[in-house]
């Protein structure tokens, strides 16, 4: 499975990163307003030192506005992956920057029945989000387990990011499914590390040692 990591804190990433956990970023237009940064200086930031894909969002709402930004957005950085809405205006997009080789994410995905169409479309990446699935009072990890089973059917290229992840058990339950990609908050990223029984282990074996360095006379 790879990580994503979902932020534009250029410090965040860069942390991850130097732990070996970052395998591309996603970032989102309420993302890139927290930083109060030029965005394109972020976005080539963060790309100096990431090489896997990087989602950039659009914002215009029609098909010619969504493809004139990708292809700026594009010439920006050499991986970046064009976040496109799941709408038929968005699908059209992706279509068009599909064949001219531009990376797209259809982000926003709440059915299988749109993941399906987003691969058909010919997304390099598609999102559901889960979390904000479960927040409505569906199962969100239900519907990645019915798109990886249904891209597998097919065969089809696009991979699935696991999105709105709330909790370290959305990371497990969508490695369990099989999912391509995980999308992380920072904050989730440190809770997978921890557990108590570690804790409790490293305290025990630290002191286990004191005492035989005192045996030691050292």
């Amino acid at each position: 499975m790879k990580f994503f990591i979902d932020t534009a804190n250029v410090d965040a990433i860069r942390r991850a990163h130097e732990r070996g956990m970052v395998d591309g970023v996603t970032t989102n237009p309420t993302l890139v307003a927290r930083e109060g940064r030029d965005f394109r200086e972020l976005v080539e930031e963060i790309a100096s030192f990431v090489k896997g894909p990087i989602s950039l969002e659009v914002v215009s709402e029609d098909a010619d506005g969504m493809i004139r930004e990708a292809r700026e957005l594009n010439s920006w950085i050499d991986n970046a992956a064009i976040k496109v809405p799941m709408t038929w205006e968005g699908l059209k997009a992706v279509r068009v920057l599909s064949q001219e080789g531009i990376q797209t994410n259809v982000t926003l995905c709440f059915s299988a029945n749109q993941a399906l169409l987003a691969a058909k479309a010919g997304a390099t990446f598609v999102s559901p989000f889960i979390g904000r699935l479960d927040d409505v009072g569906h199962t969100g990890m239900q519907l990645v387990a019915d798109v990886v089973q249904i891209f597998a059917n097919y065969d089809f290229d696009t991979e699935v990011i696991v999105a709105s992840i709330r909790h370290p058990l959305h990371v497990y339950e969508a490695a369990m499914i099989g999912a391509d990609i995980a999308t992380i908050p920072p904050a989730v990223l440190d809770k997978m590390v921890n557990h108590p029984l570690t804790d409790v282990g490293i305290r025990r074996f630290l002191a286990d040692w004191e005492k035989v360095r005192a045996a030691s006379g050292k």
